[in-house]
């Protein structure tokens, strides 16, 4: 194991170049891929890591800034990290210090633009008798912070945020976490996540409710490294969901095999969907049941995507989709479908605008605070497209004319990747380019988007390149 002196540092990958990026419309878009590792699932081997005794070595790892804002937090907190180039692509090793073994970080802990990674390690933070002061990038200060404080300072724990509860934050844990007993009002897997964090370092058993089962990476990732889980449905018939753990166990580390994100995963395949004679290969995609009502949903609008190699890695099922460009028509997306897909709405936004009919898209107030008010830019967006959207209080109404819009806009992203990434798949079916005013933000999920979909035959550049 290596010595405190011999930690490497852990930088943020290099940024996309803060310039406007254009597309214009694709060739048919053919070839084999793989996206990178989920994001969800990377910032969780990687703490777990930090909480286990021993080495957990990750393959396939996601090297977004997000994650690695995430790794450089673990770092701080006294775990080792390391990064190991190898013949099958890089591996990352963590040797952790246990449950209870964190130590005291000697300076701000900067997330980034991490929602995730913040709400994540907020939970961590709170069940250690010590001072952490964590910040965030423009973006992320402006995001609530208050839906985790509320029930982890019910363990013990202090928070001092700026107003409405967001960062800076000042966290001062306890030396006695309490277990929980939580109902959440949301069905939120951050919120999920970071009492069940918490909750791991507290004796007993902590318990949390949420009205609807929200992605389920942390109760998996915590059976993968021997947590006692018990998980399921409220009780029969009902959509609420109840998970509870054991605190105070040994880990051990383990090895652990990250599997592509399915959110990334979107951008090529609803790409592959509008671009005429399009084929491709997505290679390694998790298929979490909780987070596949994208894929859902797009087969319900007529598209051809085809499940194949289906396996099961570290505790998740895994395949690869092939995709066929296809004729799509307006739906009706539930509310009760959100939790699975919300991530997701930007790009099936776009879908949308090139269907036949109108999409409804319901139960989105968790859009409003994302990285951006992610409703109001998709609609705004989409309007300057050409095309005929709005917002209904929580509701998204997209009516397409089966054929792209007419594009000839410049999007504002606001540091939001998500609303980046999806008009760069627009641009490339619409009648005139589209371009984005900032490309930066995609390196937070997506370091190699522009590198991926220029290979599978996308025309994207920069407005020097034109």
């Amino acid at each position: 194991m290596l010595s405190p002196s011999q930690r490497p540092s852990v930088m943020p990958h290099a940024e996309l170049p803060a310039t406007p990026l254009i597309a214009a419309k694709a060739r048919p878009l053919s070839g084999v891929a793989r996206v990178p590792g989920d994001k969800s699932i990377s910032h969780r081997a990687l703490i777990m890591g930090a909480l286990s005794v021993g080495e957990t070595a990750i393959s396939g790892l996601l090297e977004g800034d997000d994650v690695l804002r995430t790794a450089a937090c673990m770092g701080a907190l006294g775990a080792t990290v390391e990064r190991r180039e190898g013949p099958k692509g890089a591996t990352w090793r963590v040797w952790g210090r246990g449950i209870g073994g964190l130590v005291e970080p000697a300076d701000v802990l900067d997330m980034g633009n991490s929602g995730t990674g913040a709400r994540l390690i907020a939970g961590l933070l709170s069940a250690y008798p010590f001072l952490s002061v964590m910040t965030g990038d423009a973006s992320l200060r402006r995001r609530p912070m208050d839906r985790i404080i509320q029930p982890l300072s019910q363990t013990g724990a202090a928070f001092h945020s700026r107003a409405g509860g967001k960062l800076p934050m000042a966290i001062r844990g306890t030396s006695m976490p309490m277990p929980l007993t939580y109902d959440s009002p949301v069905a939120s897997a951050q919120v999920k996540s970071a009492v069940l964090l918490a909750g791991l370092h507290a004796p007993g058993r902590t318990t949390l409710t949420e009205p609807a089962a929200s992605r389920d990476h942390t109760e998996r990732m915590f059976k993968h490294f021997g947590v006692e889980v018990d998980a399921g449905p409220l009780k029969a018939g009902s959509s609420a969901y109840k998970v509870s753990i054991i605190g105070q166990p040994e880990l051990s580390g383990r090895p652990i095999v990250v599997p592509g994100d399915p959110s990334s995963a979107a951008f090529p395949v609803v790409a592959a969907l509008l671009v005429s004679g399009s084929e491709i290969v997505i290679e390694n995609v998790g298929l979490n049941p909780l987070r596949t009502g994208l894929f859902d949903t797009l087969r319900e609008m007529g598209a051809s995507i085809e499940t194949l190699n289906q396996r099961i890695e570290a505790g998740e099922p895994v395949a690869d989709l092939k995709v066929k460009a296809s004729v799509l028509k307006g739906v009706s997306v539930p509310a009760a479908r959100a939790p699975s897909m919300i991530d997701e709405y930007p790009i099936l936004a776009v879908a949308a605008a090139c269907a036949e009919g109108e999409t409804r898209m319901e139960g989105l107030a968790e859009l409003r605070v994302k990285e951006s008010d992610r409703l109001a830019a998709m609609v705004n967006g989409l309007v300057a497209c050409g095309v005929d959207a709005r917002a209904d209080g929580d509701t998204m109404i997209v009516k397409g004319k089966g054929k792209p819009p007419k594009g000839n806009a410049t999007i504002a992203v606001n540091l939001d990747h998500r609303i980046a990434m999806a008009f760069l798949v627009l641009g490339q079916v619409s009648d005139h380019p589209i371009g984005i005013d900032d490309a930066s933000a995609i390196a937070t999920s997506f370091p190699d988007f522009v590198v991926l979909m220029s290979k599978l035959g996308a025309t994207l550049q920069t407005s020097a390149d034109q």
